[in-house]
């Protein structure tokens, strides 16, 4: 899902301003269009209606993409409507396209009315007074929901930066450590270059890759390492941990044994993963730096779980 799609919302302000520049530019040429003749009353009664249909119409039009184009939280996939219900105030935002919705309906009320009354009166100065009046009442909705405006760009910035995730995809999700080479692994699944650091906490989004064969593919997520810290994750190690529990069909744990990180905290990492009672393949990373009986002793100490190696990988795609 791709919530990059979302269009920016500006202040009341601004809506207010392209909609009168709008209107100016229609109504200088319907006054350009009009016979010299014309009665001076109904050439000021055409001008003032097509200025209102035009406000009416930009303002509108402006207010039903931004409720349109949001998404409905309720039917998003169960990964996304977690990540809103931890990452958004949901019921500000739903009360505040329900405000957007409220100020499109008075605009509409407020168009339809004073161009009613425009078309009816008979008094040239009662022609602008009545058009004032009516942009005093656009001006005085719009300033109302000037709140829901705001909140709802400040929640559309989050949205954009939500991972783009398949949900209807079968997805491996590669867990374990900072620095512990997850990416890598990643880098080697997939056609993925995801950029690697020898730092820790380089992941700081979720990376996704590709493993197609033929008209098969199947997702993997690179999720950003977490320190057994559930009660103080950050946003990116939230996104990592709802992956895993509602996207991932299962899952790769990768051990490191060049003691970056102790060996009892990945063990401890690892069962906290496989509580999510997902099908766990492990893996050991950096074979290739260690010496090969430390690899044969950390096997043998837990024969209970079924290593992978480089030499794996190969059959590990087939797997997939």
């Amino acid at each position: 899902m791709n919530f990059q799609g979302l269009i920016k919302i500006e202040s009341h302000d601004w809506y207010f301003d392209v909609a009168m520049k709008k209107a100016k530019t229609k109504t200088d040429e319907v006054r350009s269009s009009l016979r010299s003749k014309t009665p001076r009353l109904n050439k000021s009664k055409t001008i003032e209606i097509e200025k209102i249909r035009v406000i009416d119409s930009t303002i509108r039009g402006f207010f039903d993409k931004i409720v349109k184009n949001y998404p409905s939280f309720d039917e998003l996939p169960e990964f996304y409507k977690q990540l809103a219900k931890l990452t958004l105030e949901l019921e500000l935002v739903k009360k505040s396209l329900g405000g957007i919705s409220w100020a499109n309906k008075k605009i509409r009320e407020f168009s339809k009315k004073y161009e009613i009354l425009i078309k009816k009166t008979q008094d040239l100065t009662k022609v602008n007074r009545l058009r004032n009046e009516y942009l005093g009442r656009i001006g005085s909705v719009l300033k109302q929901v000037k709140k829901e405006l705001s909140l709802l760009e400040e929640t559309r910035k989050t949205m954009k930066a939500y991972p783009t995730i398949k949900t209807e995809l079968k997805t491996l999700c590669i867990a374990g450590f900072p620095n512990v080479g997850k990416s890598t692994l990643l880098a080697k699944l997939t056609s993925s270059t995801p950029e690697i650091n020898t730092y820790a906490f380089t992941t700081k989004r979720l990376l996704v890759g590709y493993l197609k064969k033929s008209y098969h593919k199947v997702q993997l997520i690179d999720t950003p390492g977490t320190l057994n810290r559930v009660d103080k994750m950050n946003e990116v190690e939230i996104q990592a941990y709802l992956a895993m529990r509602y996207v991932a069909d299962s899952i790769i744990y990768v051990f490191d044994l060049t003691e970056e990180y102790p060996i009892k905290e990945q063990l401890k990492l690892y069962k906290n993963v496989k509580k999510l009672r997902k099908p766990i393949f492990c893996y050991l990373s950096k074979t290739d730096i260690l010496d090969k009986e430390l690899v044969d002793e950390f096997k043998k100490e837990n024969k209970e779980l079924d290593f992978l190696s480089l030499e794996d990988l190969k059959e590990l795609k087939k797997i997939l």
